[in-house]
């Protein structure tokens, strides 16, 4: 179960009374702090739900001369009258996606406001990406904060629309399989060009949405001689044209199996190409036999797979083919050698030959990737060759392997509260281990769609037991992932562990999806799931577990500013902490004590409860206790005027924060870092550190604190005397906080720019905003909302 995370605040829906709002103000009012450096640079820039992606892959090395489909797409996409929408079609592996790549970089220059990509793999043989997949990954690279994108397909879609509306946006949609996976991708506005690679001649977005098509065809035999000699000028001379053409025509003249057919040539410069050629005719009259009825050019790629593959070691040929049944088509060398059963050593050097071979792409030091027609063939190869129990056998070793490596990082990164040996299935010996805390964030950002895919495939495969103690272990990892991926994963584990009847699983999985939907600024439901892990705790006489979902509920308490029930339940539960003996939950209690005492104005009293914490988490070797310790220190010494040792205290947490490579507590550190740093007229530096909690929680979607960020970055330009530049941020902090649906977050943002606006003498609008934030604060009875809404009133005229 996930560790608790005090800050942020909790949301409450809004009235609708039909007032004028002043949420609806201009995104370009926007200025971003550059650098700061002996003064304060400002331009004007997109506002934060803006980005300007650069997604498309790299260039294709040797393209072959594709003259005539380039000069197509420069007609079709450029020309006088350009469409908006262009397929590029053509059998697998004649270079769609090359071609597309290589037309997309020469016109770069065109689509100043970014290029977005993304393969929907239509015919790998997983699951292909969904529209609304792809929807999720255009609207975060466009800066659009997960939470604030939709939940429903039409929705995402919608939103999409309009943020491309009037962009010049180049979007390649590579390897779709049908128009569902493309229509709700389209933009409908007239500066954005699509780019659809298929299979597939789609015809309904040529009749129904204007699509001009660009055929590709197998090479001209010119071309494709031209291409296998240059593959293997530096390896082979003296090869007959003939015998170049006779190659050719065996390969289908299909960029693709002519790269693989080259390499093989090139790895044997003794051999006579007419003996090669005679070994590809054989093994293309053998595919004849095996399989038919899938077309001249299917047959021939298909028959240069095979002769390659059937060239490789046994062990060669048996890695590549179970590497077939790992989840996705991209893996590294301790995964690959667990699936074969094989030393990482051998592994890497069986993986070596492949690669060189053509039949997989080495893409980073110990990284790999299969083209989806390689993969596919992998795959059929593993299901025919393999026996179904050792297709099994491997599955449940790469399942065992990330169950493994996954549960490493939670010990390695002292995930809080507890975490179930996984016992589903047994510890592999390539499980990797993690010297560190960097290191297993690493492997985290690096391993999560595979460990994605990984959970899917074990929910998929009726491995139950796997799919949610597998999901339990990958925690560390969800909480740097967008929160849509972590609510899938979730609920697929806990529907898993109900059909496997696992209870402590089951409270545990509500227990992480509670905090979830916080984060999502779903309290009520947080509170919900919350309530169910408990009941089951409970039933379970599960004492620990009970004792961290009622410290989840304190935190609710604090979110709902309720201080005073919140500090009398932190108070019970620190002392059963301490009976119990969990150091590390008594650790817990005392830092969310220290923030209820310090909403009821017992500033000493919070002092003392995160100093405690703080000593704590270091006796423990905890660097997030020591952390939020000292961020709520910081907080209640800077509220009993110690400026300076506030200041250290802030500066130092949000230092932990950064070695332990944690964004998310990063920017709540942030915050109150700022704010310490503009009460000891450091504002420069308050900048700088609103402008980086600003970035943190735009990519990770959490609205009330990305609020609080823009909030305090327009006070901080009022405080410097700016009260012009101070608005823009005030406005984008308001549309924020307004879609959290908390009455204290939109109503102190009210009140800030009211404050702001007045500065800058436009004194109606500020008593309009006030009355606003007047009736949010008017909803809370708690101390600091109290005194606002007195001073907000005697404001008014």
């Amino acid at each position: 179960m996930g560790r608790p995370d005090t800050a942020g605040d909790d949301p409450v829906p809004v009235p609708q009374d039909g007032t004028r709002s002043v949420l609806s103000g201009h995104a370009a009012e926007v200025v971003q702090a550059r650098d700061v450096s002996g003064g304060v640079h400002f331009h004007r820039s997109r506002p934060p739900d803006s980005g300007v992606p650069r997604q498309l892959l790299g260039d294709v090395r040797g393209f072959v001369n594709r003259t005539a489909e380039i000069d197509r797409l420069d007609r079709v996409l450029l020309g006088p009258e350009p469409a908006g929408l262009t397929v590029i079609v053509g059998t697998a592996g004649v270079g769609k996606t090359a071609l597309a790549l290589r037309w997309a970089h020469r016109s770069m220059g065109r689509f100043p406001d970014g290029q977005l990509y993304v393969n929907l793999r239509g015919y790998d043989p997983g699951s292909p990406v969904t529209a609304e997949q792809a929807l999720d990954r255009f609207l975060r690279a466009l800066g659009v904060p997960s939470g604030r994108i939709p939940d429903d397909v039409e929705g995402k879609a919608a939103l999409y629309r309009s943020l491309l509306a009037e962009r010049r946006v180049l979007i390649v949609l590579d390897n779709a399989a049908n128009i569902s996976q493309v229509r709700p991708l389209l933009t409908g506005g007239s500066a954005a060009r699509i780019i659809v690679t298929s299979r597939d001649r789609l015809e309904g977005v040529m009749a129904h949405d204007g699509a001009q098509r660009v055929t590709v065809e197998i090479l001209p035999e010119p071309e494709a001689v031209a291409l296998i000699r240059t593959l293997t000028t530096d390896y082979r001379a003296g090869d007959e044209e003939a015998d170049l053409a006779e190659l050719a025509r065996l390969c289908a003249r299909l960029p693709l199996a002519l790269r693989i057919a080259a390499e093989r040539a090139a790895s044997r410069p003794w051999m006579p190409l007419t003996e090669l050629i005679r070994n590809l005719r054989d093994e293309s009259r053998l595919w004849d036999e095996l399989a038919a009825g899938n077309g001249e050019e299917y047959d021939g790629v298909r028959a240069v797979f095979a002769w390659s593959y059937r060239s490789f070691s046994p062990e060669a040929a048996r890695m590549f083919r179970v590497l077939g049944l790992h989840p996705t088509a991209e893996f590294g060398t301790s995964i690959a050698a667990e699936a074969a059963g094989v030393p990482v050593t051998t592994a890497r050097y069986l993986l070596d030959s492949i690669v060189g071979a053509h039949m997989l792409e080495q893409t980073a030091a110990d990284r790999y990737q299969f083209h989806d027609l390689l993969r596919a063939y992998a795959t059929d190869a593993a299901h025919h060759e393999e026996p179904l129990e050792q297709q099994y056998e491997v599955l449940a070793r790469i399942l065992a392997w990330y169950l493994h490596t996954a549960y490493a990082t939670c010990e390695v990164m002292h995930q809080w509260g507890r975490m179930l040996a996984p016992d589903a299935l047994p510890a592999p010996a390539t499980a990797l281990q993690f010297p560190d805390h960097d290191s297993a964030v690493q492997w985290c950002y690096l391993e999560w769609p595979n460990l994605f895919a990984a959970i899917q495939a074990a929910a998929k495969s009726g491995l139950d037991t796997v799919t949610w103690q597998l999901t339990l272990a990958t925690e560390p990892a969800m909480r740097r992932v967008p929160i849509h991926d972590q609510r899938v994963a979730v609920n697929i584990a806990l529907e898993a562990a109900r059909r496997d009847r696992a209870r402590q699983g089951e409270a545990d999985l509500l227990a992480t999806l509670a905090e979830i939907e916080r984060l999502r600024g779903r309290f009520d439901d947080a509170a919900a799931r919350a309530e169910e892990s408990l009941a089951i705790f409970r039933e379970l006489e599960d004492h620990h577990g009970e004792r961290i979902v009622l410290n989840f509920l304190g935190v609710n308490l604090l979110h709902r500013r309720r201080f005073a029930e919140a500090s009398a339940r932190f108070e019970v539960l620190r002392a059963l902490q301490q009976t119990e003996g969990d150091v590390e939950g008594e650790a817990a209690a005392l830092f969310n004590l220290a923030e209820a005492y310090d909403g009821i104005r017992r500033h000493r009293d919070a002092v003392e409860a995160a100093r405690r914490s703080v000593e704590l988490g270091r006796e423990l070797g905890n660097r997030h206790i020591e952390l939020v310790g000292l961020v709520f220190r910081a907080r209640a010494t800077a509220n009993l005027g110690d400026v300076a040792a506030a200041l250290t205290d802030a500066a130092r947490g949000v230092e932990i924060a950064r070695e332990q490579r944690d964004t998310r507590t990063e920017g709540w550190a942030l915050l109150d870092h700022g704010r310490i740093q503009r009460l000891a007229g450091r504002h420069e530096d308050a900048l700088v550190s609103y402008r980086r909690a600003t970035t943190i929680y735009e990519d990770a979607g959490v609205l009330d604190r990305l609020a609080w960020s823009l909030d305090g970055t327009g006070t901080t330009f009022r405080e410097l005397g700016r009260p012009s530049d101070a608005v823009p941020f005030h406005r984008q902090a308001a549309k924020v906080a307004g879609e959290t649906g908390s009455p204290w977050v939109l109503g102190l943002v009210l009140e800030n720019l009211a404050e702001s606006l007045a500065a800058a003498g436009d004194g109606e609008e500020a008593a309009e905003v006030r009355r606003e934030a007047a009736g949010q604060l008017a909803r809370l009875d708690d101390f600091e909302a109290t005194e606002r809404l007195e001073r907000i009133r005697r404001a008014l005229p």
